[in-house]
């Protein structure tokens, strides 16, 4: 059974990355939606090397009970024991272990970063200088993500979210004294190089503060805080007048 390891270790772990990424969207917990033709071609090709190391391993076992069938394959020791040339090679059976991570990838796909990330990063912010940011589109109601209203909240100084109902998306993070952050991470290729952007949600809507890691939609009014560029003004307020909670979405991970 042991020739048969590689092939086992290569079609799960084939497996678990086609059913991330080709028969469902769980790859967007741990890399950027681009990357899933990649995924798809990589998980492929595990599959069909696996297949190739399971035909090689049978073919193998096939030779050598040929070889043992044959009694001119075999030769006898100097007490007129017969042997065959053929010997069993084999991995150690520790190296099973290795199956492990492949089949819970397969079974239990670990969830997406969340309050535990969010907590042990400090405050990162975009690495630009304050100044004037373009215009936002018109709308009684506008949808902007988490990250983009940090930045805009923190570096512009032709203040576009003043006056202008914002409606965003994330997860809940807690704070001290009550308060509690509309959360979202930030992925430029994969979960490993995740960012934080929160903003602190007040308002009589924000009593009660929903639990940790569910996700919520509030809308409301920004509140300026502190000066422009400055740890002061981060994290961004926002005075909330409605706070709904709402499925995780597919994609976890906020644009900017």
């Amino acid at each position: 059974m042991r020739r048969y390891g590689s092939a086992v270790l290569l079609l799960l772990t084939g497996g678990a990355v086609l059913r991330i990424s080709l028969f469902s969207e769980l790859y967007l917990r741990y890399v950027q939606a681009a990357l899933r033709p990649y995924l798809v071609v990589s998980g492929a090709l595990l599959i069909l090397l696996g297949l190739a190391a399971a035909v090689r391993g049978m073919r193998h076992r096939e030779h050598e009970e040929h070889e043992e069938d044959d009694p001119e394959e075999q030769e006898e020791d100097e007490h007129g024991h017969s042997h065959s040339h053929s010997h069993a090679h084999g991995g150690p059976r520790i190296a099973w272990l290795l199956t492990l991570p492949a089949l819970a990838l397969l079974l239990f796909p670990p969830p997406a970063l969340g309050s535990y990330s969010a907590s042990r990063e400090e405050a990162q912010r975009a690495a630009q200088g304050v100044g004037a940011f373009p215009a936002l589109p018109a709308g009684k109601v506008l949808d902007i993500s988490v990250a983009q209203y940090s930045s805009r909240a923190i570096y512009d100084t032709g203040r576009s979210l003043k006056g202008r109902t914002l409606r965003m998306t994330g997860f809940v993070t807690h704070g001290s004294n009550g308060t509690w952050y509309l959360t979202r991470l930030l992925v430029t290729c994969c979960a490993a190089d995740a960012t934080i952007s929160k903003v602190e949600i007040r308002g009589d809507e924000a009593d009660g503060a929903p639990q940790t890691d569910s996700w919520v939609t509030a809308t409301g009014t920004w509140i300026p805080k502190g000066k422009l560029g400055t740890d002061g003004a981060w994290p961004p307020v926002l005075k909330a007048t409605v706070v709904k909670q709402v499925k995780e979405p597919a994609d976890p991970y906020d644009k900017r």
